[in-house]
């Protein structure tokens, strides 16, 4: 008798494989969406087992609130800063250490560890490094002569925020060194031959072969950063992550708002309503990029494919 073997039944060993995914997008994802989308739709406070169905009032009060419209502008511009520099300094130490250096490996540990400390640790620890009186950044700077700064008081603690988000880019640095050892050296050699120089090989030959790792990093680097929520909390001059009032105005961004409609207002109809804006928001920039990656995204393409 013919040994049975999965070749044979390609659709149900596909459906046994992807089965664990989709039974935990459906329960883990799907379901709490539509469930934060029913409570946008009632007054619902979080406690209370007697709440109305309000309709839309959630979203047109929402389209009123000049402190949620502020904390989202704070939050796109905050972004817009932030992911760019992210993986423009990712990729430029993944060029660094991707060469022949002594001690390489020990190099490329060092600036990756950052990226795997705690979140809550790493705050800790800038603001630790921030503090005015105590810290050992303003203690550098009295050294130099300088003037302390009060870092993580406006207008100051939206840089200290950017900081503090800078300092785990050794995870993308990985990504992209194993990017840069991919392209083939065939080509860049090929550039040199035709009288281009280190930058042109670099701009022409480099960055349009690893694009495809560029977009993938810009993509989850915007939809991370429009959901910071815990380094503005723990950043903020206090002794407790409940004390959300006083997180600076320059770092109250959009996912603080809601931190405080739900935990202090009580409000849990009306931060589901902001919670849903914000995926509509963070899929429409998605959508924007991916549409614009069609004019500088090359994917490689297999000649056999076409045959």
């Amino acid at each position: 008798m013919a040994r049975r073997t999965w070749s044979r039944y390609p659709r149900r060993t596909f459906y046994l494989f992807v089965g664990p995914w989709v039974v935990g997008f459906l329960l883990l994802t799907a379901a709490p969406l539509l469930y934060a989308f029913g409570v946008s739709l009632t007054n619902f406070d979080g406690s209370s087992p007697r709440w109305n169905w309000v309709g839309l009032r959630n979203y047109t009060e929402l389209l009123g609130d000049h402190d949620a419209w502020a904390a989202l502008v704070r939050t796109i511009v905050f972004t817009a800063i932030v992911v760019p520099l992210s993986v423009a300094g990712a990729l430029g130490l993944a060029v660094l250490l991707n060469r022949r250096l002594k001690a390489v490996g020990l190099w490329r540990t060092i600036f990756y560890l950052p990226s795997v400390v705690p979140i809550v640790a790493t705050a800790i620890m800038w603001k630790l490094i921030l503090n005015r009186d105590a810290g050992i950044l303003n203690a550098i700077l009295g050294v130099a002569g300088l003037d302390r700064i009060t870092w993580l008081v406006d207008p100051m603690a939206f840089y200290a925020l950017i900081l503090l988000c800078l300092w785990g880019v050794g995870g993308g640095m990985i990504i992209m060194l194993a990017a840069l050892q991919g392209v083939p050296t065939e080509l860049e050699e090929a550039a040199r031959m035709d009288g281009a120089g280190p930058w042109r090989v670099f701009r022409h030959v480099t960055v349009p072969m690893i694009s495809p790792v560029i977009y993938f990093q810009v993509i989850t680097g915007v939809i991370a950063t429009f959901q910071i929520i815990v380094q503005p909390l723990l950043l903020a001059e206090s002794n407790s992550i409940a004390t959300v009032r006083q997180v600076p105005q320059g770092t109250h961004l959009y996912m603080v708002q809601v931190w405080e409609e739900f935990f202090l207002n009580n409000r849990f109809g009306y931060g589901s309503a902001m919670l849903w804006v914000l995926f509509l928001i963070t899929l429409a920039f998605t959508l924007l990029l991916m549409r614009s990656s069609r004019s500088w995204v090359h994917y490689e393409v297999d000649s056999d494919a076409d045959r």
